[in-house]
């Protein structure tokens, strides 16, 4: 065939269908290639891994696959946190009395005992025994999972779906590291060579919920949305109302990437090649305990240094008057008419705003408003929270848009000095913060009106 003729052929196909001829050809020969140039012993051609990509990749089992094993790794977490975290919070509380007791002995005045006691250690105490156990359990499994060599699997089934909205496959790798910390998956995003389809994964991966946020989603989860559900079926449930929260936060990283790639960050998706390797048995000590000890310590560290700060800053506002109200309260009052707009209130609102520097205290700091301690509040049982809430006028509706707003609003205030550093431009990390933010405030506005109109609560 002469080169007119190539290239009039060439003019026929589409940029994508040459793409993938491409690559088929490439794949053709090099197959052929190994297969004259390598022979197998007789009865000793490791067959698994075809047989298990067979299953694994397949366009018809692969994605169901990938919600079993999400639903098992979140209830592993969900059902295996709860105990230590009672645990350590029980500790931690103990020995805030002793510590109460030498501020009482050395006769300290009370406004330092409410800084570094009632809203220093109890802010970071509040972080560690929230965080610590869903870490120490979450990231283990996610390493099985990552060490096995599921995970590049999870990548290749995702890749289509992230051509067809104008981004990259590998950009499935980067959400996945969003479920431990979103300030770590923005470093992630150095994998993905095109500048244009990394800042699309740097712009949405807020939407993957990262460690700071499954406090409060797994709480709201099972205080109003499991209700009627007890033991290990409402774990069940839990997990359940979890998979399907993640799943609407992975339609909207969607979303968002097709319509930026449609106007501020248009292009043509380059291809994805990935080469998957064998599975393998998980070298358990190396890269799983020693690996999600470092992550954990690395990530609690992180929150620790930005949630003490918040904490002392929540307190100083809680316990400084003008007039008869604490500026905290003003601020409340400031921003209720917007909240109820969204179907929340200016106490949640405040906290969020609040809870910018670690989405960890975004819960205490909300209760401490409720209850007008004035310090970082930590209740007793799950029966005492949820009538706490119910008193303030909670109602089904109040906790799913609390979820959706904890679930979309602006990254944390790492993540955002994260982006700043990554991207070197203050109009992206504007953007960075601006987008989710937007649609945290649409959707729970639609949906609010919505059942309001229809009379549904």
């Amino acid at each position: 065939m002469s080169l007119d003729q190539l290239y009039t052929e060439a003019q026929k196909l589409s940029t994508k269908q040459l793409r993938d001829d491409i690559v088929q050809h490439l794949y053709e020969r090099s197959h052929q290639l190994c297969r004259e140039s390598i022979s197998y012993k007789k009865g000793k051609k490791d067959t698994k891994t075809e047989k298990l990509d067979a299953i694994f990749t397949s366009p018809i089992f692969g994605f169901p696959i990938m919600m079993v094993m999400l639903g098992i790794v979140f209830y592993i977490t969900i059902a295996g946190a709860d105990v230590p975290s009672s645990l350590i919070a029980d500790f931690f509380g103990w020995l805030e009395t002793y510590l109460t007791a030498v501020f009482t002995f050395l006769h300290a005045p009370d406004w330092l005992h409410g800084i570094l006691v009632l809203g220093l250690y109890r802010g970071t105490t509040w972080v560690i025994a929230v965080m610590l156990p869903p870490m120490a359990i979450f990231f283990p499994t996610f390493s099985l999972l990552e060490n096995y060599g599921y995970l590049p699997r999870v990548a290749f089934n995702m890749d289509r779906l992230f051509k067809k909205v104008g981004a990259h496959g590998k950009q499935s790798l980067t959400m996945a590291m969003g479920f431990g910390c979103n300030a770590a998956a923005v470093i992630s995003t150095r994998i993905i060579e095109s500048p244009r389809e990394r800042m699309l994964a740097i712009l949405t991966n807020n939407f993957v919920p990262c460690n700071g946020r499954w406090g409060t989603l797994i709480v709201f989860a099972s205080l109003f949305m499991a209700a009627g559900f007890s033991g290990g079926m409402k774990s069940l449930v839990t997990t359940g109302i979890l998979v399907g929260i993640v799943l609407f936060g992975i339609i909207v990283t969607f979303f968002v990437s097709w319509a930026l790639s449609k106007t501020a960050l248009r292009g043509i998706p380059t291809h994805y090649t990935l080469e998957l390797p064998p599975y393998r048995k998980p070298k358990i000590f190396d890269t799983v305990i020693r690996a999600s000890a470092t992550k954990s310590w690395s990530v609690l560290v992180r929150a620790v240094k930005v949630a003490a700060p918040a904490a002392i800053l929540t307190w100083v506002f809680a316990n400084i008057y003008i007039g008869d109200t604490s500026i905290l309260l003003h601020a409340v009052h400031f921003l209720d008419p917007f909240g109820k707009l969204l179907g929340l209130d200016g106490y949640i609102m405040m906290a969020f705003i609040l809870g910018l520097p670690a989405n960890e205290i975004v819960l205490p700091i909300l209760l401490m408003g409720y209850l007008s301690t004035g310090s970082l509040t930590e209740v007793n049982s799950m029966v005492d929270l949820k009538k706490i809430f119910v008193d303030h006028g909670w109602t089904w509706l109040t906790a799913l848009n609390m979820m959706l707003f904890s679930l979309l609003h602006y990254p944390c205030g790492t993540t955002l000095v994260n982006i700043y550093k990554e991207t070197k431009s203050k109009k992206w990390t504007f953007m960075a913060f601006i987008i989710p933010t937007a649609i945290a405030i649409i959707i729970p506005l639609i949906i609010t009106q919505t059942v309001r109109l229809f009379g549904w609560v």
